[in-house]
């Protein structure tokens, strides 16, 4: 079962993503927080797998409660809410580790798929948030030179598990798409990530996107 706690301001997105999830047998809402400055508190209290927490609340904003969450002993998995363009907001969460970023109109199937793959170690990132991301980092065939630049010092095992991570899969899910032990994708995993500079998987998924990894 994968315990899941929503964190959001507003009760209208919280009851819709507690209807979505509500009837999904593998998945339970183990808490719900409107508060931002409780958040952590509260992670401590019911330990999620997985957070949804909104990238901005009107008491705290999401940056900060993702700040402390980070500092528990065993941090959940947390991927930020966001129905806002790219700002300092996601670039933040982005530095400080996030799992992951979806947009709060996310179709029920997609809500779904994305908290299994992150409690499976995956990471998760709207291709409209992505999309958003490079944009707001340069113009597309700037942020994208650099990008597979990087990419280029890749092998060719290792570009495929990039594009992989890009994907949102986890190293089971890699492992078995390729035909590897888990073991030998979480080396190419680390690979990956020492090579491009990556402190974390959303940070890959994301330089997979800019180098033009999926498409």
């Amino acid at each position: 079962m994968i315990k899941v706690m929503l964190a959001d301001d507003e009760d209208l997105v919280r009851s819709g993503l507690r209807t979505m999830l509500s009837k999904v047998a593998d998945i339970e809402i183990v808490a719900e927080c409107a508060d931002g400055t409780r958040v952590a508190e509260i992670a401590r209290r019911y330990h999620p797998d997985v957070v949804l927490l909104d990238i901005r609340m009107h008491d705290t904003d999401g940056i900060a409660a993702l700040r402390q969450l980070q500092q528990l002993p065993q941090p959940p998995r947390t991927a930020m809410l966001t129905t806002f363009d790219v700002d300092e907001y996601v670039n933040d969460a982005l530095r400080l580790g996030a799992s992951g970023f979806l947009l709060k109109d996310i179709e029920p199937t997609a809500l779904v798929k994305a908290i299994r793959d992150l409690a499976r170690g995956g990471a998760v990132l709207d291709p409209g948030v992505a999309a958003r991301l490079v944009d707001a980092v340069a113009d597309r065939d700037r942020a994208a030179a650099p990008a597979r630049e990087l990419l280029a010092a890749l092998s060719d095992r290792e570009r495929e598990v990039a594009g992989l991570i890009g994907q949102g899969m986890s190293n089971a899910e890699i492992g078995a798409t390729l035909h590897l032990s888990e073991a030998t994708v979480k080396g190419y995993v680390s690979s990956v990530l020492d090579k491009i500079g990556a402190n974390n998987r959303v940070q890959a998924a994301l330089l997979a996107y800019r180098g033009g990894l999926l498409g």
